[in-house]
């Protein structure tokens, strides 16, 4: 357990890391323009990124607790963050070395009440994951156990001793640098930051109370009971306390693993379009998702296959997740703006999909989005003639083009967060992410088309019907129109909001990229809070140190939201 000097010092080490580092973006950013010397601001502002970076992911990786969750976060922002942030944080793991198994043990027989020996029929020493707020180690239950659970192989996760107290600390000075960036009118402006931080905390302490979590495996486990697509870990509950949960160990091939999918008679690209579609069923139908599906949180596990069955039968496998610490619920509203998105994408409509953005909550109520809806219209004027399969084709340096344009239209517009939605876009992007590693040439577009179709097809009420009719129209006009026609139509809509005066746009455009470039500048370093939120279900019963008090809460919860979504 950390000292009152260890916590002190921790406390300090972080303020000075934020308090260097707003100065300095303040000092390039904001003073050095004003005396007209912008240019050097511009010149060395992406070896500053890196070397921020950099500096971020030696301190994350030395403190660990919640200063590794805040680098994994960050690096998942790429619609606001520069890539030199981004690419450096992108490897960060919990890159924590494990603690002994004499300070394990210890924690472990304290919450469960008892020797490890009476608990389990053994536990491996070494663990088989170590992170900065716990670990894990194999271990076999014992006769009585086994036979009421049907369980033999587990998996026990334990906290780190005196994690409570390092949380508690990185939180106190999450609060004070957000008290700092609410002085700053570039980021007050656009975001809460207290309120962020307070997001944050709430998710952390959820994270670190496994009763939470086995709550979460069981509902998700029921979310997907008739899916042959997906397995889930079973709660052993009598052998799980708030520090201590056991699971069925489910260990199996890695989702990116190529080599032991190849081993196993699995094709990885065969895994991507399914992973893809399991995670849109989570976001658009569920509304209970899993926000942190990396690599290492998933396995495609094979499948015995039952005698006299078709040898040829597809897909004789299942994804199985594991880890539901961080849980993302979106709301029924939130839902509904998210599949017109997910339709005006796949219709190729730009204004459609604008609008669908406002309904999210992602844009102010005040944004002139006429900058961004231009960028859409040329973005489907290039490609939008096109089905999926053709956009293969396409050179990757014109997306990487619009990739840009559209960064930067994003980073100038009054964008806010609302509740959820950070968590979606992590797991967006961490989805993508596996697709691409499984298959190189996969696109996750190419996996919206077939699901939008399915969404209208299968819209329920009114509200929603109705949204899906109108996409359906415009799905069916945009399909049903001639490459020349869609085209033609496009350039006249360009026309109607374009000004012909390239000087003008010229000279506007360099000064727009230059407040772009403070305003990302300035908000890098607040991100430093707000990159980091998290937003989770907040359907958590409440832990007890003793072991039956914790079984009935978890499985009584459990029973309480199956009654009330019945």
């Amino acid at each position: 357990m950390p000292g009152a000097g260890d916590t002190r010092a921790r406390y300090r080490r972080i303020l000075r890391f934020a308090g260097w580092n707003l100065a300095v973006t303040w000092w390039y950013e904001l003073l050095l323009p004003r005396i007209g010397l912008a240019r050097l601001a511009e010149r060395t502002r992406s070896k500053r990124m890196r070397r921020f970076a950099r500096r971020f992911h030696a301190l994350a990786v030395d403190l660990g607790g919640l200063m590794i969750k805040v680098g994994q976060f960050m690096s998942s922002r790429l619609d606001v963050l520069p890539p030199e942030i981004t690419a450096e944080l992108a490897g960060l793991q919990d890159e924590v070395p494990p603690v002994p198994f004499d300070a394990i043990r210890a924690l472990a027989e304290a919450e469960l009440g008892m020797p490890l020996e009476r608990a389990f029929a053994s536990v491996d020493e070494v663990p088989i994951a170590a992170a900065s707020l716990g670990q894990a180690h194999r271990a076999l239950l014992g006769p009585v156990d086994a036979a009421e659970t049907g369980l033999s192989g587990v998996v026990v996760k334990v906290q780190r001793p005196g994690i409570d107290a390092i949380v508690d600390v990185d939180l106190a000075a999450l609060r004070k640098v957000a008290g700092w960036l609410s002085h700053v009118r570039l980021v007050s402006d656009r975001v809460n930051t207290h309120a962020l931080v307070e997001e944050f905390a709430q998710t952390s302490l959820e994270e670190i109370d496994y009763v939470h979590e086995a709550v979460n495996a069981e509902r998700f486990a029921a979310d997907f009971a008739d899916d042959d697509r997906v397995g889930v870990p079973t709660v052993v509950w009598e052998r799980s306390t708030r520090r201590v949960l056991t699971l069925e160990d489910v260990t199996a091939v890695k989702i990116t693993d190529a080599a032991a999918l190849a081993a196993a008679g699995i094709d990885p690209a065969e895994v991507a379009p399914v992973f893809a579609a399991v995670m849109f069923d989570q976001l658009f139908t569920n509304g209970f998702f899993h926000a942190d599906p990396h690599p290492g949180n998933i396995f495609v596990t094979p499948l015995e296959r039952v005698a006299g069955s078709d040898a040829s039968a597809p897909r004789p496998w299942k994804l199985t997740f594991i880890d539901f610490g961080m849980m993302g619920e979106v709301p029924a509203g939130t839902r509904s703006g998210l599949r017109k998105l997910l339709i005006a994408a796949a219709s190729r409509d730009g204004k459609g999909l604008i609008d669908a953005v406002r309904d999210v909550g992602v844009l102010l109520p005040s944004a002139d989005t006429g900058e961004l809806e231009r960028a859409m219209t040329q973005l489907f004027a290039r490609f939008g003639g096109m089905g999926f399969a053709e956009l293969r084709e396409v050179d990757p340096r014109e997306f990487r083009e619009f990739a840009e344009q559209f960064g930067e239209v994003v980073r100038s517009l009054p964008f806010q967060l609302p509740e959820h939605f950070l968590l979606i876009i992590r797991a967006m992007s961490l989805t993508s992410g596996v697709c691409s590693a499984l298959n190189p040439e996969f696109n996750l577009w190419d996996s919206i088309e077939p699901y939008a179709t399915k969404l209208i097809r299968d819209e329920r009420g009114n509200v929603v019907q109705d949204v899906a009719q109108q996409a359906f129209e415009v799905v069916g006009l945009a399909w049903r129109l001639p490459k020349r026609l869609d085209a033609v139509i496009t350039r006249i809509e360009q026309g109607d909001v374009v000004v012909a005066t390239p000087a003008l746009e010229r000279r506007i455009a360099r000064l727009e990229r230059a407040n772009r470039r403070t305003v990302s500048a300035i908000l890098f370093s607040g991100l430093l809070v707000a990159g980091a939120v998290l937003r989770v279900s907040r359907r958590n019963p409440p832990a007890t140190a003793r072991r039956r008090a914790n079984v009935r809460a978890g499985r009584g919860a459990l029973r309480g939201r199956r009654s009330s979504a019945g």
